[in-house]
């Protein structure tokens, strides 16, 4: 990491222009007062005068020439969260408990539910029978909250420091502190491998939040799944269908990682998944891109079924039904991601272009510097940052650190739509050492596009995380800030 003296994002005592403060129930990572030293204490009350201190900021631009680069690898505030050590077996406890008692509230909440209905009818009355009809729909309506998708604050599995916040109820109007707000609070900082299966469907919404109806609901979307492959995979080489086909069996052998890809199973898997979405999916039908985001549901859900390293595993060897029932999850819960970023990949792909034109607005808010040096050597950050939109920089990081960072991307709200974009602000302004020391337009481009993270684990994604989230905090609520 980068020591260089350049000015960036840091806290500083005096307060940033347009008083950003913590507000309680905003979306945030865990509350570690490692983290957020300087908004514990008590109420608003400004901290007590220094002698000699500056005067405060009077302007943005101001208050960026008075801070450090947050990217010092002495910041040890910024690594509080990523150098937990974990206790495996508190960990488990904690995950498995917050989700049996999210089942339990869930059941609770149906019964109670039922009974008012079931006293409602009891009652006499003299409504209108087109009241009465909106009163079914509404019960209608409680019952499908039950399959939505969860609400989402954010927290870690480390547990200990946060476990004791107070939650102020969320927009989906949660119980305070109930287990649907937990699950996706415990999320938020890594989700331990033996649990992430089961919390990556429930935070995605394929699974359903009550314990008692998972089984059947399960049961009954893969059987859905196999009966689109028995109704449309024949099609494949029909000639409205067969280019598409094509470009899917080109493009999946160059995804990563290629021993994992190379297998015929999975080649053959993918090629199901991405072919029955595309028929399924006419006004976007399949676009490169596309192919790198089966990747990581598949090999978590793997993770069910072996301990080993999923890279070095012979995935033909797992049982016929343990195969297909990851190829219909994985099928699923990628349709559920899609369905929130699908502008992405439509004609002429507006969403990436739009996401792109915002990461340069924003970086030339919080780096100057790095934003006039690409422009004085012509680079255009559609040159770079169409792939980070397009592949959620599965192509700049490992494996292992695209799945640590979909743990928080599902528990952050909006996570691959819209927390994506200051990720990537922030992984751009990782490398203004290196992108400032490089002097044309060839040098900068393969710096960006091969840019040195193959040695990257859960510490510097933890790190990426939280400078992400202070962009979030401070420009996606400031128009002022985020615009010229």
């Amino acid at each position: 990491m980068s020591n260089d003296g350049n000015k960036f994002w840091k806290r500083n005592t005096a307060k940033v222009p347009g008083s950003i403060q913590h507000v309680y129930g905003a979306q945030h990572p865990p509350f570690d007062p490692l983290l957020h030293a300087n908004l514990i204490k008590a109420g608003n009350k400004p901290p007590p005068a220094t002698p000699g201190k500056p005067k405060k900021a009077a302007t943005f631009q101001e208050f960026e020439s008075t801070t450090s680069d947050a990217w010092d690898v002495d910041d040890d505030e910024l690594l509080a969260m990523g150098a937990q050590n974990l206790n495996i077996e508190v960990v488990m406890e904690t995950a498995n408990k917050v989700i049996e008692n999210h089942s339990r509230q869930q059941e609770r909440q149906r019964q109670d539910d039922s009974l008012e209905v079931e006293q409602k009818e009891e009652e006499p009355t003299e409504e209108d029978p087109e009241d009465q009809d909106l009163d079914v729909e509404g019960e209608e309506e409680v019952e499908r909250s039950h399959e939505g998708e969860l609400p989402s604050p954010e927290v870690s599995f480390t547990s200990s420091p946060y476990s004791d916040m107070r939650l102020v109820k969320s927009h989906s109007e949660a119980p305070i502190g109930s287990p649907k707000d937990e699950l996706r609070k415990l999320s938020w900082s890594g989700i331990p491998r033996q649990v992430r299966p089961i919390t990556w469907k429930l935070l995605s919404g394929y699974l359903p939040a009550n314990a008692e109806r998972r089984d059947s609901v399960l049961q009954r979307k893969r059987q859905e799944y196999f009966g689109f492959i028995q109704q449309y995979y024949d099609s494949r080489n029909d000639e409205h269908h067969q280019d598409t086909y094509r470009q899917i069996h080109i493009d999946i052998p160059r995804m990563s990682p290629e021993h994992l890809v190379l297998q015929p199973k999975v080649t053959e898997i993918f090629e199901r998944i991405l072919f029955i979405w595309a028929i399924r999916h006419p006004a976007s039908g399949y676009v490169q891109g596309i192919n790198d985001l089966v990747t990581p549901f598949f090999v978590v859900f793997v993770f069910e079924y072996i301990e080993e390293e999923v890279e070095n595993f012979d995935v033909s060897s797992l049982e016929e039904e343990a195969l297909k029932n990851i190829e219909a999850d994985s099928f699923w819960c990628m349709s559920k991601l899609l369905d929130g970023i699908q502008d992405n990949y439509t004609f002429a792909q507006p969403g990436i272009q739009r996401k792109v034109k915002a990461l340069e607005e924003l970086v030339s808010r919080i780096d100057e510097s790095v934003h006039r040096h690409m422009h004085q050597y012509e680079v255009e950050y559609l040159q770079f940052a169409f792939r980070w939109m397009n592949n959620l920089l599965m192509r700049e990081l490992p494996l292992r650190c695209t799945i640590r960072l979909w743990d928080t991307y599902q528990a952050e709200p909006e996570g691959f739509s819209h927390f994506h974009l200051y990720v990537c602000a922030a992984f751009l302004v990782r490398w203004r050492k290196e992108i400032l020391e490089e002097r044309d337009f060839q040098g900068l481009m393969i710096l960006l596009q091969n840019l040195p993270t193959m040695h990257w684990g859960n510490e510097e994604v933890s790190v990426l995380l939280a400078e992400a989230y202070r962009l979030k905090f401070a420009f996606a609520d400031a128009p002022n800030h985020y615009k010229r």
